[in-house]
């Protein structure tokens, strides 16, 4: 059934007939019995994310005043009753699933109904009414019990005030199974006096860095007001690992960057306290399960999603659990010695433990690592006399990545493949045990994405990339874009292809799409081919 974008954002059918269920939360008081809204309620959409076999958990927050100051979204304090309803067709004909869930002040009224009970591998539709107000109609879709083929997207990197989001219109028009994000979906600094590119005058708050849960809830807001994003939340279920921006740039683990003004993080309370606030207010705004709702500043992000013996997803945290920055963070030569220092962590003992046994034990064709910051060692100087690292990627977790290349190889990890965001630019990478032997064995492809919009407009090449694909550099890297876009992939019992789609201009809306490479990999034969 074809389902176009214009449909997926007005369509919202016939009213649900009302259901009293129950639903987890924490305010005390009774559910407003009646409520009315000053205005849409639904401003922010509907999302739906984490496919099982038998089920997703669908989202979405009340909100009549999306960018209202005191982050509520113009809401009172008090608890709403929020029907869903899934069906087979989009007009609700075929009802197979329906229920209730309390949206509670305490999470912005924010809704993560987890539905089971239904059919692997098919197409739903689904919707919510709070009051007399119904919901855009999304579409999700099961994971398959044992898919023949599997074709998801990937994409990273959406600063709201550099670039449009006509990526993820294009996107929406997709034939896809799921869609991963990779992080950055929101940038943690001011948007700028009139919200960059977007040309929208916005009140003073979102001219500073985001500190506090309703800084971080606004943004947030802001963000999910485009509706190009809102289209791509409709049309497919997400999968989302957070990177460094949503809460602030480079952050690593339990240490905060050192620039930010007026903050003090180097008081750790008060550091653990603005993770605790962007990890909430993250979890309010994205369709994600509960295992992953924070704990102040704890959350577990990683995990795995397994789609029948095709293929095994092993969702990354690389921010939460890894080591500090060595030499001061940034991209510098002359830093060996440190960044190459035995036990230094990316993942923490424990992720990667799950990560290599999970893998060791899958039973899958394919094994996909959805990752934040590139794996590949990159020399960004083509002087040979000079070695230049990019230190908050793996390059300065030398032997974090020495453990993970060597673990997926002394496990026979069948097939893996990592897909990567973070660097605002496109890359393919061969990933051996040994980056100065041309001649290595490879053990994994890297498919590392561009932006949607960070960085503005790009090109086929810049500086950087001319630097980092120079003769005898990186011999291991295989292609190289500075465009901005998303990547598809597709996956199939004898292949992985991972096409590479560019938008050539961000900074204003309506910009065409097209395939600018598409690389192969053959299952039991590591490292990519152009197709």
């Amino acid at each position: 059934m074809e389902l176009t974008r214009r449909r997926l954002l007005g369509l919202s059918g016939a009213s649900l007939s009302g259901i009293a269920l129950h639903g987890a939360g924490f305010s005390a008081g009774s559910a407003w019995a009646a409520p009315r809204f000053a205005g849409d309620p639904f401003a922010f959409g509907v999302a739906s994310g984490d496919p099982l076999p038998d089920g997703v958990v669908l989202w979405t927050r009340l909100a009549p005043d999306p960018l209202a100051l005191d982050g509520r979204g113009g809401m009172p304090e008090r608890t709403v009753t929020v029907d869903w309803e899934v069906a087979e067709d989009e007009r609700f004909t075929r009802g197979v699933r329906r229920g209730a869930e309390q949206a509670t002040p305490e999470l912005a009224h924010s809704v993560h109904a987890e539905v089971s009970g239904l059919d692997a591998g098919r197409e739903y539709f689904y919707r919510f009414r709070a009051g007399a107000d119904i919901s855009p109609v999304g579409r999700t879709r099961t994971a398959p019990d044992d898919p023949a083929r599997l074709r998801f997207a990937f994409a990273s990197c959406q600063c709201w005030y550099e670039g449009f989001y006509t990526a993820y219109r294009h996107m929406a028009a997709e034939d896809l199974d799921l869609v991963l994000h990779l992080g950055d979906y929101l940038y943690e600094y001011g948007v700028g006096e009139n919200g960059g590119v977007r040309g929208m005058a916005l009140d003073a708050s979102f001219q500073r860095e985001t500190l506090s849960l309703v800084d971080y809830r606004n943004r947030h807001a802001l963000t999910r007001l485009d509706t190009d994003l809102q289209a791509a939340h409709q049309a497919f279920p997400w999968v989302l690992s957070w990177d460094d921006h949503e809460v602030e740039n480079n952050w690593a683990g339990d240490f905060a960057q050192l620039d930010t003004d007026g903050y003090p993080d180097q008081d750790p309370e008060a550091w653990r306290a603005r993770k605790a606030a962007a990890f909430q207010a993250y979890y309010e705004h994205l369709p994600l399960r509960l295992p992953q709702r924070p704990r102040g500043a704890e959350a577990r992000m990683y995990r795995k999603l397994a789609f029948g013996s095709l293929l095994d997803l092993h969702v990354l945290d690389t921010r939460s659990h890894r080591d500090d920055q060595v030499c001061g963070d940034g991209t510098k030569s002359g830093c060996d010695v440190e960044r190459s220092a035995p036990g230094r962590q990316m993942l923490g003992d424990e992720q990667e433990r799950w990560l290599l046994d999970g893998a060791g034990r899958s039973g899958a064709v394919w094994n996909v690592l959805a990752n934040q910051t590139l794996i590949a060692q990159v020399d960004q100087n083509p002087d040979p006399a000079v070695h230049t690292s990019g230190l908050d990627m793996w390059d300065g977790y030398v032997d974090a990545r020495d453990r993970l290349l060597r673990g997926l190889r002394d496990r026979n990890v069948e097939n893996p493949v990592v897909v990567t965001g973070d660097i605002h630019r496109a890359v393919v990478a061969d990933l051996t045990l040994d980056f100065a032997d041309a001649d290595a064995p490879v053990v994994a492809t890297e498919f590392a994405g561009s932006s949607i919009s960070s960085g503005k407009d790009g090109s086929p090449t810049d500086e950087v990339g001319a630097a980092w694909m120079a003769p005898g550099v990186n011999p291991h890297l295989k292609w190289h874009s500075s465009q901005r876009g998303y990547t598809v992939v597709e996956a199939d019992s004898e292949s992985m292809t991972a096409s590479y789609r560019v938008t050539p201009v961000v900074t204003v809306p309506g910009s065409g799409i097209s395939t600018v490479a598409t690389f192969r990999v053959e299952a039991g034969r590591p490292g990519a081919q152009p197709a």
